[in-house]
């Protein structure tokens, strides 16, 4: 198979092009060629630019599928989709959990749960028009493609190569065991995907020639985020005590902290019947803390600062 991945150096499209190597496809990748330019040297890549509308190396070529890792707004997709015309087979467009609209949705939600509306008139991504600006990107693939578009619509990622540090964040303070500042319930129900998971499941999707919506999530169980952050310390062989700290002292969006529970409950069993794998929380989490430390463990933008921690812990007595 001839898979042309938009993207492919970073994070998920790392990931989704070694599965893809695995499997025995021909890659293709097309960026900026600015991430990861040691990656993968035997591969052919394509420069280009989709903030810029450069496209041009993908005038010519045909593929069996494409892989849009890096389209966020509906300008990205069109233009990828003018260039590559019908010399692609499949257009497979990795979206996100945030195109599901956030109130009235129950546990064990589908891909079936209505969507936000689309935005088009903007290109500025926040949390008001990630989403929906996704949902147009969507609207515009399946348009396109009809019966040969296929929709994969991530959780929260986890795994090596992490640049969002929000699982990392857990699995490094949880390894320096002791006290754990938390500013969430610790029952709060918790979703991380392995980005192997997701990747595998991509290309499954491919070779299987599938079409359709699927939510790619995980773990294999449902956890907790209390029971997250144990597992976290039981790979790295620590003892840890969570301390619940009021959730006003912590910023927005804290690693893996979310106040609508439903939205971290969601059904993956369309892409489980489609062949995604469960790779277990403990894997995950002793992969990450390998990754994390070969790395040299630099500064995290997310979650407490040391300080910040041990500042909290002490207004709680610990």
């Amino acid at each position: 198979m001839r898979i042309l991945v938009l993207g492919g150096t970073r994070f998920v499209g790392h990931a989704i092009v070694e599965d893809a190597l695995r499997s025995g496809a021909e890659v293709t990748l097309f960026g900026r060629g600015r991430t990861g330019p040691g990656l993968f040297p035997r591969l052919t890549r394509l420069l280009g630019d989709r903030d810029t509308d450069d496209y041009a190396a993908l005038r010519d070529g045909t593929w069996d599928a494409v892989v849009d890792v890096s389209g966020y707004v509906p300008r990205h997709v069109a233009g990828a989709m003018d260039a590559l015309q019908d010399r692609v087979g499949r257009y497979l467009f990795i979206s996100s959990h945030a195109v599901y609209r956030r109130t009235g949705v129950g546990p064990g939600s589908d891909e079936d749960t209505p969507l936000r509306p689309q935005v088009r008139d903007t290109e500025e991504r926040d949390d008001d028009t990630y989403g929906p600006l996704k949902v147009a990107c969507e609207n515009d693939v399946v348009s396109r493609y009809g019966s040969r578009a296929t929709i994969v619509r991530p959780g929260k990622v986890a795994g090596p190569h992490d640049p969002s540090d929000a699982f990392t964040y857990w699995v490094r303070r949880a390894s320096h065991g002791g006290p754990v500042a938390l500013p969430a319930d610790p029952v709060q129900p918790v979703q991380i995907i392995d980005s192997r998971d997701l990747a595998h499941l991509v290309v499954r999707l491919l070779a299987d020639e599938r079409p359709g919506v699927f939510n790619a999530v995980g773990p294999a169980e449902p956890t907790t985020l209390g029971a997250l952050i144990e597992t976290c310390a039981r790979v790295a062989g620590t003892e840890i005590e969570i301390v619940p700290v009021p959730p006003d002292a912590a910023p927005p969006l804290f690693p893996l902290v979310r106040p609508n529970w439903p939205t971290q409950q969601r059904s993956s069993a369309r892409a489980r019947a489609a062949g995604m794998p469960a790779t277990p929380l403990e894997v995950t989490a002793a992969d990450v803390l390998t990754w994390d430390r070969d790395r040299g463990q630099p500064p995290l933008r997310a979650g407490f600062s040391p300080t910040e921690e041990r500042a909290l812990l002490t207004q709680q007595g610990r």
